[in-house]
């Protein structure tokens, strides 16, 4: 027997937690995101979704389409604590589960046939449990690999199980649009579409040479992908408690102009680490050491949940010039903790900002290129400024 995968996601999971929790609200549109002037919808319930509104739409937006609806902050931590409910779900199911958000996880249950009839039975199973100890609703999709896996569940949804079967995954992918090929997003979609690529089939039929010549090695990654070949395997991770970077100079530094430069180089690679693993932190935490070996940390706890460098540096920035003391500096460092996932929490009141749309673009060229290949003109400019005692 191969590899099976399966694919859980959660259909409209803070809306339907809503729903659940709140017997007047089923049956009616529910609208959850930030509700200020530049708020975002999260998420949307299939009542809602039938007049249009989506997640990552204005809130206001979403309001002219569905005044009607029931409109909703929303409550993180409860959802948070549905959410390892499910996965408590899950690990009866299989060992080797990896989460990609609150309401979805990769699950590998090769060798699960001493318990279950069939992989099938395993995944109805499953959904049927939930259903059961939670009153959710959970979509599946499996198939022989993660990419296939994850197609497969968004494609009876809601309530869906959908299997693609060995030998039969380019077929069953190949007229789907190119935006469901991982990694394809707002920079890399318009450049396929310039090329003639419009379907995962185009794709995989295209020539490898032009595909590389365009998107660099994302290209030949692309293409299997869009083949059906996928052989990652599924992660079990443990949830990142922090995410942080620090610098043990060879000399102290006490310039303050140079220092706060390279606080914001350090802030950019946990940004960068922060959005790679599609988290958010709700906490900032500056450390300091002085020549004495003493060390400082300084921390503030904030009300919204940050992800983009600039914001990140702007806490520290502050955290650091309130020190009372200006003594060299032995070591540096900067860490996000509080961590939250963002991939369904698009509620920010800066979503839509430009930065946050800056943030998307050098991002993607970062994961194509490296991260040496976007610099801010703030460390070009300084980068021999540094002064030492």
């Amino acid at each position: 027997m191969g590899r099976w995968i399966l694919h859980v996601d959660m259909d409209a999971f803070f809306a339907s937690v809503e729903q659940r929790d709140h017997p007047e609200y089923r049956g009616k549109p529910v609208i959850v995101g930030g509700l200020g002037a530049r708020g975002v919808v999260s998420t949307a319930s299939y009542e809602a979704r039938r007049f249009g509104v989506h997640s990552a739409m204005s809130m206001h937006e979403a309001r002219r389409l569905c005044p009607q609806a029931v409109f909703l902050v929303p409550d993180i931590y409860h959802y948070q604590a549905v959410s390892q409910a499910i996965h408590k779900i899950f690990r009866a199911f299989s060992p080797l589960i990896e989460p990609l958000s609150l309401d979805e996880a990769f699950l590998d249950i090769s060798g699960m046939q001493l318990l279950f009839t069939s992989p099938v039975a395993l995944a109805k199973q499953l959904k049927a449990t939930i259903r059961a100890e939670l009153n959710l609703v959970a979509s599946v999709g499996l198939a022989p690999n993660k990419f296939l896996a994850k197609i497969a569940s968004d494609m009876q949804k809601p309530d869906g199980l959908q299997v693609i079967e060995y030998g039969k995954e380019a077929a069953t992918i190949s007229p789907l649009s190119v935006d469901k090929i991982w990694g394809v997003g707002k920079v890399t979609l318009p450049q396929l579409r310039q090329l003639g690529l419009f379907t995962i089939g185009d794709v995989a039929k295209a020539e490898l040479a032009l595909l590389e010549q365009t998107f660099g090695i994302f290209g030949r990654e692309m293409q299997q992908l869009a083949r059906g070949i996928d052989v990652r395997p599924v992660l079990v991770q443990q949830a990142a408690q922090s995410i942080g970077r620090e610098t043990t100079f060879e000399q102290d530094w006490v310039d303050e102009e140079a220092i706060l430069t390279h606080l914001f180089a350090l802030t950019e690679q946990v940004g960068w680490k922060l959005r790679q693993a599609g988290l958010g932190a709700r906490r900032v935490t500056l450390k300091i050491r002085y020549p004495s070996f003493e060390t400082v940390t300084r921390s503030k706890t904030l009300s919204q949940v940050i992800s983009l460098d600039d914001d990140i540096f702007q806490v520290g920035q502050a955290l650091f010039l309130a020190l009372p003391r200006r003594e060299p500096i032995r070591l540096l460092g900067i860490s996000v903790s509080h961590l939250l996932s963002t991939s369904q929490l698009s509620l920010f009141e800066a979503e839509e900002s430009k930065k946050s749309k800056l943030s998307v673009v050098t991002d993607e060229l970062k994961r194509k290129f490296g991260q040496k290949i976007v610099t801010r003109g703030r460390l070009v400019t300084n980068k021999e400024s540094r002064h030492k005692s």
